[in-house]
C-alpha cells in the first residue's frame, strides 16, 4: 500500500511539474501602439512585438472599438516576432482593443489583449464606425481562445496519473507473489 501511495504522490507531482518546465510560449513585450496608451492620431497600423519567433499562418488580430465595431484593414503581416495589421481611420474619442491570437514557436496558442484610446482632437479619424464584421470576431475570438489547451493538459495528467496507478498496483501485486 505505501508504494502505491509513493507512486501516486509522484505521479501527481510529475504532473504539477511537467506544465510549469512545458511553459516556454510566446511573450508579449512590446506593442504599437503601447499598451493603455492615449493616442494624439490614428494609426495606420498595430504591431505587436513578441520575445520569441511567431509561426506563420496561424496569427489573429481584431481591433475593435466600444461598440464592438472591426477596424483591422486586411490580413495579418507575420515577421520574425512582430505580428501587425493594418487599421482604418478610427474615430477620435473612442477606446479600441486589440485581441491577438498567435501559436507560439513551441506550437501552442498564445491570447491576449491590449488597450489604447484614440484622443478627442485626435487627427485622421473616421467620420463615421465600419461595419461589425469578421476583424471584430476575430478579435472577441482572441481574447477568449486558449481554452483547447487547457484540455490538452487535463487529458495528458489523466493519462500520466492512471499510468503511475496501473504501475503501482502491478508492483504492489508482484510482491504479494
Amino acid at each position: 500500500m505505501r508504494r502505491l501511495l509513493t507512486v501516486l504522490l509522484l505521479a501527481l507531482a510529475g504532473v504539477g511539474i511537467v506544465p510549469v518546465a512545458a511553459q516556454a510560449h510566446n511573450v508579449l513585450v512590446g506593442s504599437d501602439p503601447k499598451d493603455g496608451a492615449t493616442l494624439t492620431a490614428s494609426p495606420e497600423r498595430v504591431t505587436l512585438v513578441f520575445d520569441q519567433v511567431v509561426r506563420q499562418g496561424y496569427a489573429q488580430v481584431g481591433v475593435t472599438g466600444a461598440d464592438g465595431s472591426g477596424w483591422a484593414d486586411g490580413g495579418v503581416v507575420v515577421s520574425a516576432e512582430r505580428v501587425s495589421v493594418k487599421v482604418k481611420p478610427l474615430r477620435a474619442g473612442s477606446s479600441y482593443v486589440v485581441g491577438y491570437r498567435i501559436l507560439s514557436a513551441d506550437g501552442h496558442p498564445v491570447t491576449g489583449k491590449i488597450t489604447f484610446t484614440l484622443a478627442a482632437d485626435a487627427s485622421g479619424v473616421a467620420a463615421g464606425p465600419p461595419a461589425r464584421g469578421s476583424s471584430a470576431d476575430a478579435a472577441e475570438a482572441a481574447a477568449n481562445g486558449g481554452a483547447g489547451m487547457a484540455v490538452v493538459w487535463i487529458v495528458g495528467a489523466l493519462l500520466v496519473l492512471a499510468a503511475g496507478t496501473a504501475v503501482a498496483l502491478r508492483r504492489s501485486s508482484g510482491a504479494r507473489a
